[in-house]
């Protein structure tokens, strides 16, 4: 008679211990769901199903009406400019007895067509700030993808002061040689 009371007992325990296992497995799958759905939701991969859903499209009016003209890449401004300045060729600050050069040409990224000539006119003043800049640097500040964005950066904020009041959106290189 007790040993039929401990074999209930014994059912109850693996009855239990199997729905935590059920429970923990259950919940893992949710999470696992959850975790694939924002995954889709970030890359993208479900815009087109919201849009079948909502029964809107990721064009605007304004997008349509222009289908007829010619189309530029997603992201890039309509009325933008570009203004190239000349190469630079500087020494760099290489420490004592060593010799090192770097050779550079720019392209300047202007917000709207209209401040092209105004940037141009400014020209000395963002070529010498670009130059004073530049010979402080040493070889190893540009080693990598990491100096190369530093420099952009840094160079950036030197045309941006340097042309106010147009404004620059980018500084894009279109030849560097660090010798």
């Amino acid at each position: 008679m007790g040993d039929d009371v401990d074999e209930v007992e014994g059912e109850e325990g693996g009855g239990k211990r199997g729905s935590k296992k059920l429970l923990i497995v259950i919940i893992l799958l949710v999470l696992l769901l959850i975790g694939g759905a924002a995954a889709a939701y970030f890359t993208g991969l479900l815009q087109p199903v919201i849009d079948m859903v909502t029964g809107g499209s990721s064009q605007t009016t304004e997008e349509t009406a222009s289908d007829n003209s010619i189309e530029q890449a997603p992201g890039v401004p309509e009325n933008v400019g570009f203004v190239d300045l000349p190469e630079i060729l500087v020494n760099l600050n290489a420490g004592a007895g060593k010799q090192s050069y770097l050779k550079i040409r720019v392209s300047l990224e202007v917000a709207d067509q209209k401040m092209v000539p105004e940037v141009e006119q400014m020209m000395p003043r963002i070529v010498d700030n670009f130059q004073v800049y530049l010979r402080e640097l040493r070889p190893e500040d540009l080693a990598g993808s990491e100096g190369m964005f530093r420099l952009r950066e840094e160079l950036l904020i030197r045309v941006s002061a340097a042309a106010k009041p147009a404004k620059i959106n980018d500084v894009l290189f279109k030849e560097m040689l660090v010798q």
